[in-house]
């Protein structure tokens, strides 16, 4: 496959950070922030519907920007490794519907919103219930959120076309997804403090890439980097 164009490199490349940091925003608005003013309080959801209500949005639009996402990324690496560029986009791929699957049990909670004040032992039970469900579905979502990651990295490393420190973060980010979903399900291991920090590499790997695409777009490669084959001679 030839060499793109040091253009459209920088094109494509933009194209993609654009859509990490709908990704990157999104997610952190729908994934930390909304949760952390919520609380696991159905009282405390209905009191803040309308937040509630924005962050299914946000989630929905992380979703399809997540969905856009490899598919904006692979022409930037397809020359490099072509199997790893697909892999990379399959794993992103497959954890859409299972973020939408842990989606929908959010907005099952929606009509318990309206009626707090009622049977609220009963709403409370069924609102914890919703938001176990969807935690679950996160959790499987996450794994995959991480299995992208590797073949990511493993292309920034091999192409040089973004740091490749970037490349690293990335790897070690995509295997703490992993450890972070196969840990919680060992006793011992899920109530372990570090834990919480195995996904930290990925947080600066992936804002560090989305950053460094939106305002460079991707380069044309340094060593590693497989040579266009020559021109036959005739």
């Amino acid at each position: 496959m030839n060499t793109p164009s040091q253009g459209q490199l920088r094109r494509d490349g933009r194209v993609a950070g654009s859509l990490y940091l709908v990704v990157v925003l999104s997610g952190m608005f729908c994934l930390a922030w909304v949760p952390g003013q919520l609380g696991d309080s159905a009282a405390t959801a209905a009191a803040h519907a309308g937040l509630y209500r924005a962050g299914i949005a946000a989630f929905l639009l992380m979703q399809v920007a997540f969905l856009l996402l490899p598919l904006a990324l692979y022409p930037v690496f397809a020359d490099v490794d072509r199997r790893a560029a697909v892999a990379m986009v399959a794993l992103a791929v497959a954890s859409v519907p299972l973020g939408l699957f842990a989606l929908s049990h959010r907005m099952e909670a929606l009509p318990l919103l309206q009626g707090v004040g009622g049977a609220r032992e009963a709403i409370e039970s069924a609102y914890t219930t919703s938001q176990q469900r969807a935690g679950n579905g996160l959790r499987l979502a996450s794994l995959f959120w991480g299995l992208w990651l590797l073949p990511f990295g493993w292309l920034v490393l091999r192409s040089g076309r973004l740091p490749r420190v970037l490349g690293v973060l990335l790897l070690l980010g995509g295997i703490g997804y992993v450890v972070q979903v196969f840990g919680g399900l060992v006793p011992f291991v899920a109530d372990a403090g570090w834990l919480r920090y195995v996904r930290m590499p990925a947080a600066f790997g992936e804002i560090g890439s989305c950053m460094w695409l939106l305002l460079f777009g991707a380069g044309q490669g340094r060593a590693g980097n497989p040579p266009a084959p020559p021109a036959s001679v005739a």
